[in-house]
């Protein structure tokens, strides 16, 4: 299985040139229609919408992930399930199942298309109305950062310890009956989370506090404007699709 989850795909498109701020606006008004109107039409349009924008900002199609088999056992799982009740029972399954893909679509999408070093910044310069109420805007800022990056990170030790823990003998007879490699992994994962995550404190506080990663925010220009007025249009004309073609 091979995921390109959060990392930015390092090629030169006018969509990477677009401010994080404006492409995390765009991500959030198609979440926000397919969230109140998720018909076939508005969901047809949004994927051929995000396949033109993966097309504009030149994605390889070696970005999109290759999901393990069992993925696809357990959507027609679910399909199997919902047989007994009817067709239109499948149907539902299957709109639900493509809009939980376009969204997550959408985010891959931002997160390819975007340096991590950029989202902290934008997030508190989207957030910053909310300071008038004391909210703290650049906390939450570096928390979804750090998530975000964290995420790849994470993914990756728990690939080297499901490699680790193949190495290891399998003859005792002990072992065999105590065997959970779950539980193995998870806590050894945890492990690994809580001492990244102490190391990577000690190196905010050394280098000036979470201020530093929230400084210095980009600016939306005209292309930015342009970019979500192509978004409103066009989630505009799905919605009015939608209505007319329930």
């Amino acid at each position: 299985m091979s995921l390109v989850l959060f990392r930015r795909v390092p090629v030169a498109s006018p969509v990477h040139a677009l401010w994080a701020g404006t492409k995390m606006i765009a991500a959030f008004v198609i979440s926000l229609l397919l969230m109140f109107l998720p018909t076939w039409p508005v969901l047809g349009i949004m994927v051929a919408f995000l396949v033109l924008i993966g097309v504009v900002a030149r994605l390889p199609l070696g970005t999109l992930p290759r999901l393990p088999w069992w993925f696809w056992a357990l959507l027609a799982a679910g399909a199997l399930i919902n047989v007994p009740v009817g067709g239109h029972a499948v149907l539902r399954y299957a709109q639900v199942a493509v809009f939980g893909l376009v969204i997550l679509a959408a985010s891959f999408l931002v997160a390819w298309t975007t340096p991590m070093s950029e989202i902290a910044p934008a997030l508190a310069k989207l957030g910053a109305p909310l300071r008038k109420l004391g909210a703290p805007v650049d906390e939450w800022a570096v928390v979804v950062a750090l998530t975000l990056r964290g995420l790849p990170l994470l993914m990756e030790e728990i690939r080297v310890l499901r490699a680790a823990r193949k190495l290891r003998p399998k003859d005792n007879l002990l072992y065999l009956a105590t065997e959970n490699p779950l539980i193995d992994i998870l806590t050894a994962a945890m492990a690994v989370s809580t001492r990244r995550a102490g190391e990577l404190g000690e190196a905010i506080t050394a280098r000036g506090g979470t201020g530093e990663l929230t400084a210095h925010p980009g600016s939306p220009g005209r292309r930015d404007a342009v970019a979500l007025a192509v978004v409103v249009v066009v989630c505009g004309g799905a919605c009015t699709l939608g209505l007319l073609l329930p």
